[in-house]
C-alpha cells in the first residue's frame, strides 16, 4: 500500500510553521494541487461556492475529493503536510492514528464489506482558490474524521465541524492492545462527573440511557434546542476547571492560533453558563454519552457502539460552522451596495 510512513507523517506535522496559519495552510494546499495530475486536481478541486463544501460526514460511504489511495507518495506528503498545517501534533497525532485503526477493523471484520476499511480511504477536498489574501476553503475526512476550514480575507474563520471517532476506542487484542485513541474526551469527562458533589450530580445526568449516536450526527447546522444539565457556574472550581480543560481538549485538535481564536469566541459568551451533561451509565465500558453546550458551541461524545467501544467525538459552532458567521459579517461589512 503507498502510503505515509506514521514517522514522515509526525515530521510534517511537527515542523516549524510561518506563524500565520492562513498562509501555512495556502501555501500547503498550493503545493498540493500543484503536484497533482489534471485528473487528480479535477476531483479535488471544487467552485468556492459548491453545496460540497457542506456535504461532510464521518460514515463509511462515497465521497467527492481526491483519495490518498489514489496519490503517489510525494503527493501524499503534500496532502499530509496541509493536514499538518491546521493541526496541532496532538490532533494530527489522533487523526493519523485514527486512519491506522481502519487496518486494525480490516483484520476484526475480513473482507466483503460495500466499503473496505482502508487507512488509504481519506478524500482532500478543496473548495475555491488557496491564497494568502483570499477566501476559500479545505476538507479533509473519512471514517470517524471529518476536517472542515475556511479562510476569509487571508485568516482563518473557522476550523469546525470537527470530527473524530474511534473504533476500537479500546484495542482489546493484538500487538496493539491497550491503545486509546481518544483517551482525553472519555477520561476527562468521567473525572468531573465522579467528582461531582452528588446533588449536582443529579443535575448533571439529564437521563440513565445514552442515545444510541450523536444528537447532531452530520447535519450542515447543529441544533438541539435549550442547552440541559449543570452549568459551569455552578460547579466548584476544582470541577470548572476539568469542564475547560475538556472543552479544550477538543478545541485543541487544532493548532495553537486556530485553537485560542475558537475557545476566545467560547469564552466571550461566557464559560458560567456553558452547561454539561450526561446520558448513560457512569460505570467505565458501558453505554455513555455527554456533551458541553455553550450559547455558541456545542461539543458532543458518545460511546454506545459496538458493547461501548466505538466513540464519536464532535465539536460544532452553531453560528460559525463553515466560516458562516464570519462570512455573513464579511460581506456585511465590505460589500455593501
Amino acid at each position: 500500500m503507498k502510503s505515509l510512513s506514521f514517522l514522515a507523517g509526525l515530521l510534517l506535522a511537527c515542523r516549524v510553521l510561518a506563524g500565520d496559519p492562513a498562509v501555512d495552510m495556502s501555501d500547503a494546499a498550493t503545493r498540493f494541487l500543484a503536484a497533482l495530475s489534471d485528473e487528480q486536481r479535477a476531483k479535488a478541486v471544487f467552485p468556492w461556492s459548491s453545496d460540497e463544501r457542506f456535504n461532510w460526514h464521518f460514515i463509511p460511504k462515497e465521497r467527492k475529493g481526491v483519495t490518498l489511495r489514489e496519490l503517489g507518495v510525494a503527493q501524499q506528503h503534500l496532502a499530509h503536510g496541509l493536514l499538518g498545517s491546521a493541526l496541532s501534533q496532538r490532533g494530527y497525532l489522533k487523526a493519523t492514528t485514527i486512519m491506522s485503526l481502519e487496518q486494525v477493523l480490516q483484520d476484526l471484520e475480513g473482507t466483503g464489506r460495500t466499503f473496505p476499511r482502508d487507512p488509504a480511504l481519506y478524500h482532500l477536498s478543496v473548495f475555491g482558490t488557496p491564497g494568502p489574501r483570499g477566501t476559500w476553503g479545505w476538507r479533509f475526512e473519512g471514517h470517524h474524521m471529518s476536517f472542515n476550514f475556511t479562510v476569509v480575507d487571508g485568516r482563518v474563520a473557522a476550523g469546525t465541524p470537527s470530527f473524530l471517532g474511534s473504533n476500537p476506542a479500546e484495542i482489546r487484542t493484538g500487538p496493539r492492545t491497550g491503545l486509546r485513541t481518544l483517551a482525553g474526551e472519555e477520561d476527562l469527562a468521567r473525572n468531573l462527573i465522579d467528582a461531582l458533589p452528588a446533588p449536582l450530580r443529579e443535575k448533571a445526568i439529564i437521563s440513565d440511557k445514552a442515545p444510541d449516536d450523536i444528537l447532531t450526527l452530520a447535519t450542515r447546522k447543529a441544533d438541539i434546542g435549550e442547552a440541559k444539565g449543570l452549568a459551569l457556574g455552578d460547579m466548584p472550581a476544582a470541577q470548572k476547571e476539568v469542564a475547560v480543560k475538556l472543552i479544550r481538549e477538543y478545541v485543541d485538535r487544532l493548532r495553537g492560533e486556530v485553537a485560542d481564536a475558537e475557545f476566545a469566541r467560547i469564552e466571550r459568551a461566557g464559560l458560567n453558563v456553558v452547561k454539561f451533561a450526561w446520558a448513560g451509565s457512569t460505570t467505565r465500558g458501558e453505554r455513555h454519552y455527554y456533551r458541553l453546550h455553550g450559547p455558541t458551541f456545542l461539543l458532543e461524545y458518545d460511546n454506545t457502539q459496538n458493547n461501548a467501544n466505538h466513540v464519536h467525538a464532535t465539536l460544532r459552532d452553531f453560528e460559525n460552522d463553515f466560516g458562516l458567521d464570519v462570512l455573513a459579517d464579511h460581506l456585511r461589512h465590505d460589500h455593501k451596495p
